[in-house]
């Protein structure tokens, strides 16, 4: 058990290796329920929430608190005191599935996420894709890996542990992931006016996967996100090079009070590519005023 919540203790590779056992028994229980078959309500936000969903949560909540214990933790599917905004120190991030759309659609785009953040960044972030059997973990200031491992085993159980790296800015244009479900007119507007080659359309946090990989250079929305959505994929993708900023360019902050939710986000691979973009293209991401 880790006990100390200084930076040492909470990147180290054995927690890690722990976080991502946890995310793996996560997925064996996202896994465990039919898409098919599984009952399904529509909370306040209109989004959906399953069997599989609170499964997950009781898994990777049940497991984290005894791995951290004190430590508090902010999921989509619990209960969240008010008492815990702001926070100033330390806190996980859960997102029990992400892209619970994608599931009950019979697609393999969902996810398993946990993020530690520490003094308002990501610096811990793990992923795990329960269709693929493929689990994204980074450490800031320490590098990300793609591990292959089957839903339920042990990170010690792994087949195959590769470093990942995000890629230089192409020159012949950029690779945007967007998202399949939440894909704004804002941000369509937005990437319209960059050199974009080609986009992928994907579900979940597997967009942030895929730039920390690098197989894409950018992934933009423009409208409101909760924090639990992309903590997890902001920390990978900036343990493996890139940068993730608010839609004016600059340092996105974590657990300040606001809800545990940010105005929207601009995800790099290089980011060469986010000091080329003009100042006048990030204005033109501002939300308006009401």
């Amino acid at each position: 058990m880790v006990h100390s919540f200084d930076r040492t203790a909470l990147t180290s590779s054995k927690l890690v290796d722990e976080l991502t056992t946890i995310v793996s028994l996560a997925a064996a229980a996202i896994l465990a329920v039919d898409p098919a078959t599984v009952m399904r309500r529509t909370k306040p936000d209109l989004s959906p929430v399953t069997a599989a969903d609170e499964a997950s949560n009781r898994e990777i909540i049940e497991r984290l608190s005894r791995l951290l214990p004190g430590m508090p933790i902010v999921s989509e599917e619990s209960e969240r005191p008010a008492s815990l905004a702001p926070l100033t120190a330390s806190f996980a991030l859960v997102d029990p599935l992400d892209g619970t759309r994608e599931f009950l659609a019979g697609r393999d785009e969902f996810t398993a996420n946990i993020a530690l953040v520490i003094d308002g960044t990501p610096a811990v972030g793990v992923i795990a894709a329960p269709a693929l059997g493929s689990v994204w973990r980074g450490v800031v200031g320490r590098g990300a890996e793609r591990v292959r491992l089957p839903p339920g085993a042990r990170a010690e159980e792994a087949r195959e542990v590769v470093a990942i790296h995000t890629r230089p800015q192409p020159a012949h244009g950029l690779v945007a992931t967007v998202s399949r479900s939440h894909f704004d007119e804002r941000t369509a507007a937005w990437l319209a006016r960059l050199p974009i080659e080609a986009q992928i359309a994907c579900g979940s946090s597997l967009k942030f996967c895929q730039i920390a990989e690098g197989r894409a250079d950018l992934y933009a929305r423009l409208a409101p996100v909760h924090e639990w959505d992309i903590a997890a994929g902001h920390a990978i993708v900036t343990a493996a090079g890139g940068v993730v900023v608010t839609p004016e360019g600059k340092p996105l902050a974590y657990g300040t009070g606001d809800g545990f939710t940010v105005p929207g986000f601009l995800a790099f691979g290089d980011p060469k590519t986010a000091g080329g973009i003009p100042a006048h293209a990030y204005q033109h991401t501002r939300t308006p005023a009401n």
